[in-house]
């Protein structure tokens, strides 16, 4: 049984965690939030993870990026792995992650659902057939409290798109800064933000007289939360290093 604390577990994620560790070959032994009310759970909760007493398997971090120097600290020190689906790094905070994987299992995602894994994989089959004859554009949506944009997600569709390119692809932001031709090697990547919307994400693949539009979309956080848990009992039993969806459902 896979021992899980999930860091951040008293915002929206953390709930939903929990309820994915419910009936999983996984038991939640703690959390860790400077904000929860300890007295609303059932296991020990932290302020920070260096308090921690409970033996950890795995993190399971649905928090914010400038908490990842006391998630790592605590992971180092225990020798434990960590689930990061936290998203919005800097570059140097990227680099910190990595070293770290050089030490433990580190499993780092931009989105844990199954439908927008697969997603990826039309999306990268679809730039094959298609190549530059088609123009490629990436729009998404999430709700009015989401503070990175573009979205982890939709950077990470457009770094596996770009690299089925011989010469790779030029992301453009919203298109606000240039008064300009399309460029044949430019890839679109647009953000919208409102309302309550979980995660809403389109490719689509522009060409002449037709498009070709791969979507999804998420109308709950718990697809997120259950692919959290997956990758959790996953990386436990892995070595140091950096995983990712794709190793995981190799293996599935």
């Amino acid at each position: 049984m896979t021992r899980i604390m999930i860091y951040g577990i008293g915002g929206k994620m953390g709930a939903n965690v929990i309820s994915a560790i419910d009936g999983s070959d996984a038991t939640l032994v703690c959390g860790v939030d400077k904000l929860a009310d300890e007295s609303k759970f059932s296991v020990p909760v932290y302020r920070c993870a260096k308090d921690v007493k409970e033996d950890v398997d795995v993190i399971v971090d649905f928090s914010r990026p400038d908490a990842i120097d006391d998630i790592l600290s605590y992971a180092l020190s225990r020798s434990c792995a960590v689930v990061i689906a936290t998203t919005g790094y800097s570059s140097e905070q990227l680099a910190v992650i990595n070293e770290a994987s050089k030490r433990i299992p580190v499993f780092m995602a931009s989105n844990f659902s199954l439908g927008i894994n697969l997603l990826i994989m039309l999306a990268r089959k679809a730039a094959r057939l298609l190549g530059l004859n088609y123009d490629v554009e990436i729009v998404e949506q999430h709700h009015n409290m989401k503070v990175d944009a573009p979205s982890g997600t939709a950077a990470t569709i457009a770094d596996a798109i770009a690299k089925e390119y011989e010469d790779g692809k030029i992301f453009e932001y919203g298109r606000h800064e240039h008064n300009k031709r399309r460029d044949v090697r430019e890839m679109g990547i647009h953000s919208i933000r409102g309302g309550t919307v979980v995660g809403k994400h389109d490719v689509m693949f522009m060409g002449k007289d037709e498009v070709i539009t791969l979507a999804h979309e998420a109308s709950s956080r718990m697809v997120f939360a259950v692919g959290a848990v997956r990758a959790a009992i996953f990386v436990s039993t892995r070595g140091a290093g950096m995983w990712g969806m794709d190793d995981m459902l190799a293996l599935d």
